[in-house]
């Protein structure tokens, strides 16, 4: 974890969000990487750091592909759906290694601190060589995930997916033979040895189905029990697209949503990931079992994958997360907006989600579905992961405290970020990461991969 900005023990907000309101003058003591104190209606204590604009709870990105950061600007044009983009991400798959993947991922995770993320879940798929073989350490590429969010300041949970088909009684195609483990029974070995490689209080271990699509029933359901056992979450993309229902339809005679329930997957610690074509039914089930989902709308806006049903899940007692997915945009505001502007076009009814409600999709929601429980509020005993927006810039200038909040949540990008707290030590600092420069680690690293043969 970087440390370059020191360890903020205690800092005054000129604002700050506690229970939901906007409130002026507080200091936040830190103690063992949580909230110590929290006192309102203070002047400045002298050995404070004075944070001056809205500091907010930490956002959680609650599904990342670091890997797919190499696709931005590459896969925008020409015509298509998500089939055509897979082609090309298949392209940048081949090219990873351990070591360049270090990089990318590094380089990914620094770009979403500097955004206001801080906590990731990283669904991650690509385990093995291009040929499938395992490397001698067979995690060698989750172990770099690991150490890439170390080094990048951010909270982790790799969410190590199982992958082992194209499709009903298919065989994984060559260009995924190094995501798949060959069996269920393989992936619960291997998963069971990353412990040891995340022995630390801000990376942890979860679990994910690829899709129904990339498992059968069967299959799913040994990586539903084993992570059940483990207290593990369990994440899985679920009806991303229309064909993907299809599919499930044909194989199974119901919805992806259904296989996953008769495997025994839904759960409180289940979240379904993009949920856009959802029937009714399905959006009951995920409300009895009182499983979340994870919009990502930046994605599926850019692979017109479609709206997904927001307020209906919402109304149905479903709490919503985000994700930046592909990483085509690294911003917590645009995707937070996303989920009320898409729903706004689908109902042509303005007004569906407020700020609070969109606030707490992006923080405490992501931060449950990622398993750390006591993240994502401004409150004792909470983690301590914390992040300010200035209030400087053109984009919110002449904002009174009444339209602070929505002027932040609909107005702010990430380049408004001028703090980044995450475990009570600063890692963002006037709008620049303590140790890190993160467009030339980008660029560098982006260049290894296109340079690395497959």
């Amino acid at each position: 974890m970087p440390q370059g900005g020191g360890a903020a023990r205690r800092i005054w907000c000129e604002f700050a969000l506690i229970d939901n309101v906007v409130t002026e003058a507080v200091t936040i003591s830190f103690a063992d990487g949580s909230i110590a104190v929290v006192e309102v209606g203070m002047v400045a204590p002298d050995d404070a750091e004075v944070l001056l604009g809205l500091t907010l709870p930490g956002f959680a990105n609650a599904h990342s592909h670091a890997f797919h950061r190499a696709l931005r600007g590459r896969t925008q044009s020409g015509q298509g759906d998500f089939w055509a983009w897979r082609e090309q991400m298949y392209r940048v798959a081949a090219r990873l290694t351990p070591e360049n993947y270090l990089d990318l991922a590094r380089a990914t995770f620094a770009e979403m601190v500097a955004a206001g993320y801080t906590c990731v879940g990283e669904f991650h798929y690509v385990h093995h060589r291009v040929n499938g073989d395992p490397y001698p350490e067979a995690n060698a590429m989750g172990a770099a995930i690991i150490r890439a969010a170390s080094e990048a300041g951010i909270r982790l949970t790799l969410l190590d997916a199982c992958y082992l088909r194209a499709g009903a009684s298919t065989a994984v195609a060559p260009e995924q033979r190094r995501f798949s483990d060959g069996s269920v029974e393989a992936w619960v070995e291997r998963v069971n040895r990353l412990d040891r490689l995340s022995a630390t209080d801000v990376a942890r271990i979860g679990a994910a189905v690829h899709s129904v699509r990339a498992l059968d029933a069967s299959s799913i359901g040994v990586v539903a029990e084993f992570a059940a056992r483990r207290s593990m979450v369990l994440h899985a993309h679920v009806s991303e697209q229309a064909a993907e229902n299809e599919q499930a339809l044909a194989e199974y005679g119901c919805t992806p949503t259904d296989v996953l329930t008769d495997a025994g997957a839904l759960s409180p610690r289940f979240t379904a990931v993009h949920a856009t074509h959802l029937g009714v039914d399905d959006i009951v089930l995920y409300a009895l079992a009182g499983a979340t989902c994870c919009f990502c709308p930046t994605t599926e806006r850019d692979l017109a994958d479609g709206i997904g049903p927001s307020s209906a899940l919402r109304a149905a007692g479903v709490a919503l997360s985000i994700g930046s997915d592909q990483h085509s945009v690294i911003d917590p505001f645009e995707e937070l907006r996303g989920i009320e502007m898409d729903e706004r076009l689908r109902s042509m009814k303005r007004g569906n989600h407020a700020a609070t409600d969109l606030l707490t999709m992006g923080s405490a929601n992501g931060y449950h579905s990622l398993g750390w429980d006591n993240g994502g509020i401004i409150a004792v005993g909470a983690l301590a992961d914390l992040v300010t927006v200035g209030l400087e810039s053109v984009r919110l200038a002449g904002l009174t405290v009444g339209s602070l909040l929505d002027a932040v949540v609909f107005s702010a990008t990430s380049e408004d970020v001028s703090n980044v707290i995450i475990a009570g030590r600063t890692v963002v600092s006037a709008g620049v990461h303590t140790t890190l420069d993160v467009a030339s680690e980008l660029r560098r690293a982006i260049a290894a991969v296109d340079a690395q043969t497959s």
